[in-house]
């Protein structure tokens, strides 16, 4: 699992992300908002914890633009600020809960551990990026309107690429969520089904755009570049 922290007090920011760090979490850095935005496009993160009062963008404008953009991940807002109207603010613009400053690191490791807890949003019955669709209700996938037979396996990757377009998802984060850590121990598992999937949806479709991109040294994405 990832977490993001976005805090501008760079003691406090690595004092959160070593609080945090564990055997199965994994913590980012952010130092402001347009460092948060640029690294939520170049990765996976299951909860973000941020701060509301930052230099170049503040909390609310990163969350706002978030949401705008459709990213559903939970996110924890911190701030000093504790009147109502800030709360209020913080939760109308998408925030999933709040945290004032100063907190006990207890309760700040409660919060994060209860958004882990909470389902991820649900996806619609069929969903279709570019000229490939999947309808989660029949577990079927086509392109171009053409039926493609794939396994388990690789609908529950492509399941999870779409879900997730145009964000670069690295091996630790598909087996996380693909195979849910049991696996047999394949070194180049991922990139043997990042494989199949790329000959089945990409290769068999000459006349169309190919999706399955893979972004060297990071993971792969579901993408028109």
């Amino acid at each position: 699992m990832n977490i993001l922290v976005v805090e501008d007090e760079k003691r406090l920011a690595n004092n959160i992300a070593s609080a945090l760090s564990t055997d199965t979490l994994n913590v980012s850095v952010a130092f402001d908002g347009l460092e948060a935005e640029n690294m939520m496009k170049l990765g996976h993160f299951d909860v973000v914890v941020m701060d509301i009062m930052m230099p170049n963008q503040d909390g609310l404008t990163t969350l706002k633009n978030m949401r705008a953009a459709g990213n559903t991940t939970p996110v924890l807002l911190l701030t000093a600020l504790g009147e109502i109207e800030d709360k209020v603010d913080g939760l109308d613009s998408g925030a999933d809960d709040y945290l004032a400053k100063p907190f006990e690191i207890p309760e700040l490791r409660a919060r994060v551990r209860a958004l882990l807890r909470r389902p991820t949003a649900q996806l619609p019955d069929a969903v279709t990026y570019d000229t490939l669709t999947i309808d989660r209700v029949q577990k079927t996938i086509t392109r171009a309107d053409t039926a493609i037979k794939v396994s388990a396996t690789e609908y529950r990757l492509l399941e999870y690429l779409i879900q997730n377009s145009e964000v670069v998802l690295s091996e630790t984060d598909l087996l996380e969520h693909v195979w849910d850590q049991n696996y047999d121990g394949i070194s180049n598992l991922v990139s043997v089904y990042i494989r199949y999937v790329r000959n089945k949806v990409d290769k068999a479709f000459p006349d169309e755009t190919p999706l399955i991109q893979t972004v060297r040294g990071l993971g792969y994405k579901l993408s028109h570049e």
